[in-house]
C-alpha cells in the first residue's frame, strides 16, 4: 500500500473515533440541558457516526473548499459539556469556524464560555413543564409530525405529543396505525421503538405514551379525560379551513389553541416560520401554518426582495401527487384531478402565490401562480420567474442566497445546493422549507429565474413544528449570535 492510502485510512479512523465520542455528549446536552446541536443547520441529535461525518462534509459548500473536520468541532462540544448550560440551539460548525477567525489566542473553553455566556449556568432555569400536543388526523403530515415531535422530546420540557384523534378504520386499527408509523415507503423506517398498548389504546413511541382517541366528530371529545390540558391541537385533515370550523376543536375541554396545516381562509393568520412568526400573539387561538409551497417560496421571495426588489413575477410549482388525487381514472370534483396520478402530469391550481401575500403583504397583486402535479410521491419544485427593480447577474444572486442560507435568520428555512447532479430524491428528508438549486439559476439584467426544491412533506412538517414551538414559547436562543 502507498503512504497516501495508509494516511487516508488513518484520517478516517480518527474522524470516526471523534464522531463516536461526540454522540454521548450530544445526547447528554440534549436530555439534561435541552441543548440542540447542529452543523450548519444539520441536526445532530440521535444521529449515527456516519450521519455526523456527512453533516461535516456537507458544510464544505458553506465554509469554502476545505472540509469542516470533526477535530474542529469536537473541542467545541467538549467545552460545552463542562458548562451548566440552559436551553439553547448551538451550531457547532459555525462556532468552530468563528473560533478559527476570532479566537484571538483564547483557549476553546474560554471562547465557548464567552460565546454562550447568556445561557452558562442557566440549567436550573429550564423550568418549563412541557406543552401537550394533540394531532387531529394521522395521515402523511400527521405521522411525520409524530416522528419529529417524539425525536425532539428531550427531557420532556418542550412539546409533548399526548394524543392522536382518528376515525376508527378497522378492529385492528391501532396495529395498522403503528405499522404505518413504523414503516414509510418514502421516508424509510422509524428510527426507534413502537410498542402497542391495546389495554390503554395507545402507542408507546420511544417512551412517549400517545393515546389514540376514536371520534368522527370533534365536538364529542373531552381531552381532560386523558389528562390533557392547555394543549395545542394540530388539525392536519384539511377538513375545516376557516375559524368557524376549527373552533369546534377550540371549544373542547383541554384544548387551548389550534394550528391548521393548510392555508387558512378569511382573516386567519397564515404563518410561515422565519418570516412572520413574530406576528403570533397570545390572542391568536386559531392560526394556519400555510401550505408546503407557500413555506418553500416565501423565504426566498423575501430574501430576493430585500436586496433586489420584486416588481412582479410568476410561480410555477412542479408538485408531487397527493392523496386527494385518484390512483386510477375516476370521478373527482376537481378539474383534471380525477386522472391517474401516477401516470399523468396534471395541471391544477395553486393558491401559493396569493397566500404568499398574507405572509409578505408587499407581494399583494405582484405574483401569479399555477401548478403541475407529477408522478412522484414526494419532493416538489417551485420555479420563481421574477422581474426585479435592479439589474444583477447569476453569480451575484447565487452568492447572495448562499450567504443567506449560511448566516441569516432564514438559515433554517433556506438551504443551498451547488451540484449539477442533484435530482428530486436527493431532497427527501430535507428539514428546510426550500433548497435553492444554484446551478439552475438563470439571470438576465433585471429578470431572474430561481429553482427551489422542497420536501413537501418532511420540510413542511418541520416548519409546522417550528410554529408550534413559537406558540408554546419553547424556542431556545440560537448560537452563535
Amino acid at each position: 500500500m502507498t503512504e497516501k492510502t495508509e494516511q487516508c485510512l488513518r484520517d478516517w479512523i480518527e474522524r470516526e473515533t471523534l464522531a463516536e465520542s461526540m454522540i454521548p455528549l450530544i445526547g447528554q446536552l440534549y436530555r439534561n440541558n435541552n441543548v440542540i446541536t447542529s452543523i450548519y443547520g444539520r441536526g445532530l441529535i440521535n444521529r449515527s457516526v456516519i450521519a455526523i461525518l456527512r453533516a461535516h462534509r456537507s458544510a464544505r459548500h458553506r465554509v469554502g473548499n476545505d472540509d469542516l473536520l470533526v477535530r474542529d468541532t469536537y473541542p467545541v462540544i467538549e467545552a460545552m459539556s463542562k458548562l451548566d448550560l440552559g436551553a439553547a440551539s448551538v451550531d457547532l460548525g459555525k462556532l468552530a469556524v468563528k473560533y478559527k477567525a476570532e479566537g484571538n489566542g483564547r483557549t476553546m473553553d474560554e471562547f465557548v464560555r464567552a460565546e454562550l455566556a447568556d445561557v452558562v449556568g442557566k440549567r436550573s432555569e429550564n423550568k418549563h413543564q412541557g406543552t401537550d400536543v394533540v394531532l387531529y388526523g394521522f395521515g402523511r403530515i400527521g405521522r411525520l409530525l409524530a416522528r419529529i415531535l417524539v425525536d425532539r422530546v428531550g427531557a420532556g420540557d418542550g412539546l409533548r405529543l399526548r394524543a392522536v384523534v382518528v376515525r376508527k378504520g378497522a378492529e385492528n386499527d391501532l396495529m395498522k396505525r403503528a405499522s404505518l408509523l413504523r414503516r414509510d415507503s418514502v421516508h424509510g423506517s422509524f428510527k426507534g421503538t413502537i410498542v402497542v398498548d391495546e389495554e390503554s389504546n395507545a402507542l408507546n413511541i420511544n417512551g412517549n405514551l400517545v393515546k389514540f382517541i376514536y371520534s368522527n366528530d370533534p365536538t364529542t371529545v373531552d381531552y381532560t379525560q386523558y389528562g390533557i390540558k392547555d394543549a395545542l391541537l394540530v388539525d392536519n385533515t384539511g377538513r375545516w379551513r376557516d375559524e368557524e370550523g376549527l373552533s369546534q376543536h377550540l371549544n373542547r375541554p383541554g384544548i387551548a389553541r389550534v394550528l391548521l396545516t393548510a392555508p387558512g381562509k378569511g382573516d386567519m393568520k397564515n404563518i410561515v416560520h422565519g418570516i412572520n412568526h413574530k406576528d403570533i400573539t397570545a390572542d391568536d387561538k386559531i392560526i394556519s401554518a400555510a401550505s408546503c409551497t407557500t413555506n418553500a417560496i416565501v423565504p426566498v421571495l423575501k430574501a430576493i426582495n430585500d436586496k433586489f426588489g420584486i416588481v412582479n413575477g410568476h410561480v410555477e410549482t412542479v408538485h408531487s401527487y397527493t392523496n386527494d388525487q385518484n390512483l386510477i381514472d375516476n370521478f373527482h370534483k376537481g378539474s383534471r384531478r380525477g386522472r391517474a396520478a401516477a401516470l399523468n402530469m396534471v395541471i391544477t391550481e395553486t393558491g401559493a402565490a396569493t397566500a404568499a401575500a398574507k405572509a409578505l403583504p408587499f407581494l399583494k397583486g405582484k405574483l401569479t401562480g399555477n401548478a403541475i402535479r407529477v408522478p412522484t410521491p414526494n419532493v416538489s419544485m417551485a420555479i420563481l420567474s421574477l422581474n426585479l427593480e435592479k439589474n444583477t447577474d447569476r453569480d451575484e444572486v447565487n452568492e447572495y442566497l448562499r450567504q443567506i442560507a449560511m448566516h441569516s435568520d432564514l438559515q433554517k428555512q433556506i438551504d443551498y445546493v451547488a451540484s449539477q447532479e442533484v435530482v428530486s430524491t436527493d431532497f427527501v428528508g430535507s428539514r428546510h422549507a426550500g433548497v435553492v438549486d444554484s446551478k439552475a439559476t438563470i439571470c438576465t439584467d433585471n429578470r431572474v429565474i430561481l429553482y427551489v426544491w422542497y420536501d413537501n412533506e418532511y420540510g413542511y412538517s418541520h416548519q409546522v413544528v417550528r410554529v408550534l414551538e413559537e406558540i408554546a414559547g419553547v424556542h431556545p436562543p440560537v448560537f452563535p449570535r
